[in-house]
């Protein structure tokens, strides 16, 4: 499918990062207050309506009742993967980790997208677009080495239970990213992601029902703070980003919008010294000049 304009799909993978950077941090907000698993199916649901009411305004249709089966199968599939199981990992993980540090997982992101794309779509990547997202990839995944301050005013490396929740996020969002693409084609991508939340959300359903987690879920309403950070997630989250993530592997290279998409942790920085006061070391400042001009060669 032709993109509107130059770099369009580009452009929408940069827009989902600045998407995921806001959803992270009012999402770890939320999961901290009333825990990662009522969030999680909660901004599900909100998301749902959002884009029924999104899609009803701008394609006169509720529901994406006009996808082939085709569509409804590979989509839904990739919701299940994505979010059902990818983002029940990555919501622990920024309880157990953060936002930052969980977003810096994800820097594997572009490596199993490309992979599968070269597997699933036969998408090959050029030279320069492999240069591209090695620097990015680099240069993010540098911190994820750092030590960080404990409660004894030492320093320790990070719990590994985070580390691994974080991995499996981010192999689930990977997975999921290249079958949206194959079950979407060009079909709406709007209308794509209402398809992938109604599996994730049935998913979840699925998963509290057998797990008798039902009633965190109506505790959580309670909160009136965890709800206001849980609907802003769900804004950026599950409508705008998954959204703008669609339309950024319908219009370039699954491999190369998830390296764009992985800048997410770059954007968390000065969010996270000026809101949180973190204290951020020499090698993360290096690893998001590394990170940017990676990403900057993507668009040469």
């Amino acid at each position: 499918m032709a993109p509107p304009f130059s770099h369009a799909g580009e452009l929408a993978a940069l827009a989902t990062a600045a998407c995921w950077t806001a959803t992270s941090l009012a999402f770890e907000a939320a999961g901290r207050r009333v825990g990662s698993l009522a969030v999680n199916l909660i901004r599900l649901v909100l998301a749902v309506f959002l884009l029924g009411a999104f899609t009803w305004l701008t394609r006169g249709l509720p529901l994406p009742t006009d996808a082939s089966v085709h569509a409804w199968v590979w989509l839904s599939i990739s919701g299940l993967v994505g979010f059902t199981i990818g983002d029940l990992c990555l919501f622990r993980a920024f309880v157990v980790v953060g936002a930052r540090i969980s977003m810096l997982l994800m820097t594997l992101v572009p490596v199993i997208t490309a992979l599968m794309g070269y597997l699933v779509i036969g998408e090959v990547l050029s030279a320069k677009e492999l240069l591209g997202m090695a620097l990015t990839m680099g240069g993010v995944s540098t911190v994820v080495w750092e030590r960080r301050p404990n409660a004894e005013g030492g320093l320790e490396r990070l719990p590994l239970a985070g580390i691994l929740l974080g991995l499996a996020g981010a192999a689930g969002q990977a997975v999921g990213l290249v079958l949206s693409k194959y079950g979407m084609g060009s079909y709406d991508a709007f209308a794509a992601t209402h398809i992938r939340v109604l599996a994730g959300t049935l998913g979840f359903a699925v998963v509290f029902t057998l797990t008798g987690w039902w009633p965190r879920v109506r505790a959580a309403f309670s909160d009136g703070r965890a709800m206001v950070a849980t609907g802003i997630g769900a804004i950026f989250g599950p409508f705008l980003g998954v959204s703008l993530s669609l339309l950024a592997v319908q219009y370039t290279e699954a491999g190369v919008a998830a390296t764009l998409i992985a800048l997410t942790p770059v954007m968390i920085i000065p969010v996270s010294v000026l809101v949180y006061r973190e204290r951020v070391v020499w090698p993360t400042v290096v690893g998001a000049m590394v990170a940017v001009a990676g990403s900057a060669l993507l668009f040469l």
